[in-house]
């Protein structure tokens, strides 16, 4: 039996003077609530706030930081809890958890260890690393404390002490969950929906034109036509805007921003909907729509989050048994400054407009994204995300940014997940590396010990709240 005790001082240096400074940083700032400006979590689970019925389904299945190594390790997606070409699962939770204990050292020296031993020690109270042997014994443990009402969503919002958590929504959704929330005087907490027009953008995949007619039925808008669908989307900003969504999310295969005449915007709408669409025709109007949703956010406000360079569903196998979001997702080669010249010409130093950077390809943050949030007031550098939002990464990414950008054009953590209960192991693991970051520039004396415990707090608090506009 192996004992489960994170270390207090885990993350922080090791050299005894800068460990010193970087407790007292951290402890600064360790209890702080939470902004969780960029997530995924359903907001109706808050709403009904039922309890969890099953660990796996909770700490597993949906996260695809999870799910991807134990592929990798020749683990079948079946016996993780997905269900093959739409059927439901085949294997029951306690036989997913017994294949994460089983390949419980696939994750040493990963952020998924850390944000684990967090999680099951913090939030479930655990004291044995998780084995073959004990797997059973557990799992057991974790059913009967979800079965408890301090394990219920709601619950564990305060108790993680989070203060805002943005979910991520389709244009099409009617919201109701997000504005049931803001009217039940039981639920003090903010859950902000945000506005993610992916499937909207790219006339060339098999799902635009239904999802022209969603969009139609949400905002009673004609989207047959160019003009009627950049209507549509405008109206359902607004729509999100009254429930309180406060950003916009895109992702992207590239940051191409060439805006299209209206003419030729309409011409490559009316093929594709008639299927005589060209490949060249498709990637312009992808890269026009990006344009179009960074002027609309130059309009309403709504602070524009981008993320281009993923490969999605890069294995078609899997894609095709699993569907999308399971793991084979991989990352691309990233660029910025040429990509959003028309878009930064049209809109950088307009006060109303705010872009936040997100990167999968760490080698654009000193090159590209922190020049570009070191001139343009409307820039921000986001936070390592997705493949980067690990301890070494997160301390590269300030080194690479700092210098050019400071710490103020920088968005604050955030955590990415579908996976509730890692939301607060994701912000300790960042709150520790940014004190231990602080505390190198304090030892080498290039910030006091007092400037560092202001940056410290304002990195959790005031920044995220100021970059996305929270209020």
């Amino acid at each position: 039996m192996t004992l489960l005790q994170p270390h207090p001082d885990r993350l922080l240096p090791s050299d005894p003077g800068r460990r010193d400074i970087a407790r007292r940083l951290y402890a600064e700032v360790a209890d702080a609530p939470i902004y969780s400006p960029h997530g995924h979590v359903d907001a109706r689970l808050l709403l009904d706030d039922q309890p969890f019925g099953d660990p796996a389904t909770l700490l597993i299945t949906p996260d695809h930081y999870v799910l991807r190594l134990l592929h990798a390790a020749g683990v079948p997606l079946d016996d993780l809890g997905l269900g093959r070409d739409g059927a439901a699962p085949t294997a029951a939770g306690r036989e997913v958890w017994r294949r994460l204990a089983e390949h419980w050292d696939l994750f040493l020296g990963t952020p998924v260890r850390f944000w684990f031993e967090s999680e099951l020690h913090d939030v479930f109270g655990l004291t044995e690393h998780p084995s073959a042997a004990n797997a059973d014994v557990l799992y057991d443990q974790l059913v009967d404390a979800l079965a408890q009402d301090a394990f219920r969503p709601r619950a564990l919002f305060d108790r993680f002490g989070i203060e805002v958590l943005a979910t991520t929504d389709d244009p099409a959704d009617d919201l109701s969950a997000h504005h049931a929330l803001r009217a039940d005087p039981a639920f003090t907490g903010r859950v902000l929906p945000t506005f993610r027009a992916d499937r909207y953008m790219d006339p060339s995949e098999a799902t635009w034109a239904d999802a022209l007619q969603r969009l139609a039925g949400a905002a009673d808008v004609d989207t047959t036509t160019y003009a009627g669908l950049l209507a549509a989307l405008r109206a359902r900003r607004a729509a999100f805007v009254a429930a309180g969504g406060t950003a916009t999310d895109t992702g992207v295969p590239d940051a191409g921003s060439t805006p299209l005449d209206a003419a030729d915007a309409e011409r490559i709408h009316a093929q594709a909907l008639r299927s005589t669409l060209g490949a060249a025709d498709a990637v312009a109007y992808r890269r026009n729509m990006l344009f179009r949703l960074a002027e609309m956010s130059a309009q309403d406000g709504l602070v524009m989050q981008l993320h281009p360079g993923v490969i999605r569903s890069h294995h078609a196998p899997t894609l095709a048994a699993f569907g999308p979001d399971t793991g084979h997702d991989l990352p691309d080669a990233g660029a910025f400054t040429r990509p959003l010249t028309p878009i930064l010409d049209a809109f950088g130093t307009n006060p109303t407009f705010r872009l936040v950077l997100f990167t999968v390809d760490e080698t654009t943050f000193s090159r590209e994204i922190a020049p570009l949030a070191g001139f343009y007031p409307s820039v921000y550098a986001g936070a390592p995300w997705w493949f980067l939002d690990t301890p070494a990464a997160i301390w590269r990414y300030r080194q690479a940014v700092t210098d050019s950008a400071g710490f103020t054009k920088t968005s604050g953590f955030i955590d990415d997940t579908r996976a509730y209960c890692s939301i607060p192991a994701r912000h300790d693991m960042s709150r520790r590396l940014d004190a231990a970051y602080l505390a190198s520039l304090v030892a080498t004396h290039q910030v006091s010990e007092d400037d560092a415990l202001g940056v410290a707090r304002r990195l959790v608090d005031d920044i995220p709240r100021a970059t996305f506009r929270l209020g």
